[in-house]
């Protein structure tokens, strides 16, 4: 019998049994964010389509957008949420901002994924504004169009800081700041923000206006500087080149980040064993009423389930 073979075969075999686990420690994530004038491209032309066809090419995970109308006189009482998630095949979230025209006008969510939660939050404004706040199963995202008046864009920091700090998963915002990268705004968020997308003076990084842009006013950042980064790696970053859709290009990115959840294979349910049973790591199922401190898997869900006393 050849040992050294063997050996080496079993190698190879935890060799690979260790890649897969680390694969499933981290999550990739592409996400856009994108102004879309209500549809609006720089010929005045309404076209949804046109606009989705900029994000079905760039096949993003989850897309912020900004200056959305739902149902106004404007854009033909269209639902621009719904029908670009429709288009696209996501789920889509709206968050109004101010009535309009017998509508309402704000920001949206796309993804792949259906969110857990989401909620709306008011930030100061001449035009009011709004924080869409999206949960989902591995990380939360933000979507914001700040105001033109410098001192509501500032008075808007706090509160996206408390909201970012409320959560304990990765935490991303995304949206058009009406700043430059130099401006007091992005100072500061930078004190508490890893900004994503590339900031610096170069060409490549301009987002407006869309046919020659000249300054970067579009964002994404993650919450958590230097060790609190909550991602692992930026995999790519990139300003898209598309000079007609819309006033601003679209800016997307694809991260790396670890897992809030750890996927799991549950256990088969014994016969007669209720929804939402808990197994212990051995397959053994635990009276819910009983469960003493430690790791456990729940029925039907993903992820091991942490018990405290």
């Amino acid at each position: 019998m050849n040992y050294n073979r063997i050996a080496r075969l079993i190698l190879c075999c935890l060799l690979l049994c260790t890649a897969a686990q680390a694969q499933d420690d981290f999550l990739t994530l592409k996400i856009m964010t994108y102004n879309i004038r209500h549809g609006a491209g720089m010929d005045d032309v309404l076209d949804l389509d046109r606009q989705a066809e900029v994000i079905r090419q760039a096949a993003p995970d989850v897309v912020a957008l900004q200056e959305v109308d739902s149902v106004v006189k404007r854009s033909g009482r269209v639902d621009q949420a719904a029908y670009l998630a429709s288009s696209l095949g996501m789920e889509g979230r709206f968050g109004a901002a101010i009535p309009l025209s017998g509508g309402k006008y704000g920001v949206a969510i796309l993804s792949k994924e259906s969110p857990l939660s989401c909620r709306n939050i008011p930030l100061p404004g001449t035009e009011k504004r709004t924080l869409l706040v999206c949960e989902f199963q591995e990380y939360v995202l933000a979507c914001t169009h700040l105001d033109l008046d410098e001192t509501c864009r500032l008075q808007s920091v706090p509160i996206i800081l408390e909201e970012a700090a409320r959560w304990d998963k990765p935490f991303f915002i995304c949206g058009d700041w009406n700043d430059e990268p130099s401006s007091t705004l992005i100072k500061n968020l930078k004190k508490s923000f890893y900004f994503i997308n590339a900031t610096t003076n170069n060409s490549s990084n301009y987002t407006f206006p869309a046919p020659k842009p000249t300054i970067i006013i579009d964002y994404i950042a993650s919450y958590g500087t230097g060790s609190a980064r909550t991602i692992r790696s930026v995999r790519s970053r990139r300003v898209i080149n598309e000079p007609q859709a819309s006033d601003h290009r679209p800016v997307q990115v694809e991260v790396t980040l670890n897992r809030y959840s750890t996927p799991v294979s549950a256990p088969r349910a014994e016969a007669g064993a209720g929804q939402g049973a808990f197994y212990d790591l051995s397959g053994k199922r635990q009276a819910k009423g009983n469960l003493l401190p430690g790791l456990y898997i729940q029925e039907d869900k993903a992820r091991k389930v942490l018990v405290m006393k």
